[in-house]
């Protein structure tokens, strides 16, 4: 079969899905027969829930383009800096909640959000096929490690979590998913992460150790679990993380 070749240039944080000798430079790329746009870019390594534009010898295209011999393809990230309000969209727009389910390896970065309040389900024994069905039924977006989740043409909404450790990874989050405006800590179960809500005092106090009992008296309480939580000593730990995540806490509740 006849081998074609197509130029490409992948732009800003695409890169990070290249080796190390295609970042940010232009590279041909060899394919066989009458491939997508979209199902070559995946070979390259790039996700296509990271991509917002793609241009083909300098025109707009979809992602079921049938890519030719000797074309010219840039693609660009969801979040470039300029306007392409008249060119085809390649996602659909943005999630107005911010809602999340994680991926089996990101158990840490889950709870970690529902520290800072934010919507995250996480569940250590359901496969890729659960999580897209969860995503796209709830219209949440889907945090991995595993490309291979992203590449699903169901997942519209999704995103590859760069870094390794899980302070890094909370940072990552808050600025690519610009959350500090939704953060609210002790507001969401850690355990379930349902909805926390304010009970009275005397609703738990059978539940209560003689000095919690003796020295708080706003409680919040998981009515999935049936966890109770006040603002002791692991309320002071979680404004420490805040600092340490880089979160403004001055105006947290």
């Amino acid at each position: 079969m006849y081998i074609k070749k197509a130029s490409f240039r992948f732009y800003e944080e695409l890169n990070d899905f290249l080796k190390p000798i295609l970042r940010k430079k232009t590279f041909e790329f060899e394919f066989k027969g009458n491939p997508s746009v979209k199902d070559v870019i995946e070979a390259i390594g790039v996700p296509h829930t990271e991509i917002d534009l793609i241009l083909v010898d300098g025109k707009s295209v979809g992602f079921d383009h049938i890519l030719k011999d000797k074309s010219q393809v840039s693609v660009y990230p969801v979040f470039e800096s300029f306007d392409i309000s008249k060119v085809t969209h390649l996602r659909s727009k943005p999630l107005r909640d911010k809602k999340f389910i994680l991926d089996v390896h990101l158990g840490k970065l889950a709870l970690s959000l529902r520290i800072l309040g934010i919507n995250s389900i996480y569940k250590n024994n359901i496969d890729d096929k659960q999580i897209i069905k969860i995503a796209l039924s709830e219209s949440r977006t889907i945090l991995t490690r595993d490309l291979g989740i992203l590449k699903n043409g169901n997942v519209t909404h999704g995103y590859y979590v760069r870094e390794t450790n899980t302070d890094n990874q909370v940072r990552e989050i808050i600025n690519r998913f610009q959350l500090n405006n939704f953060i609210n800590p002790l507001s969401r179960c850690l355990k379930c992460n349902n909805p926390l809500e304010v009970i009275d005092k005397e609703k738990i106090e059978h539940l209560l150790q003689p000095n919690t009992k003796k020295h708080f008296h706003d409680f919040y309480y998981c009515s999935v679990c049936e966890k109770v939580y006040w603002r002791g000593s692991h309320y002071q730990n979680i404004m420490k993380k805040l600092m340490n995540w880089g979160v403004e806490i001055n105006n947290q509740q």
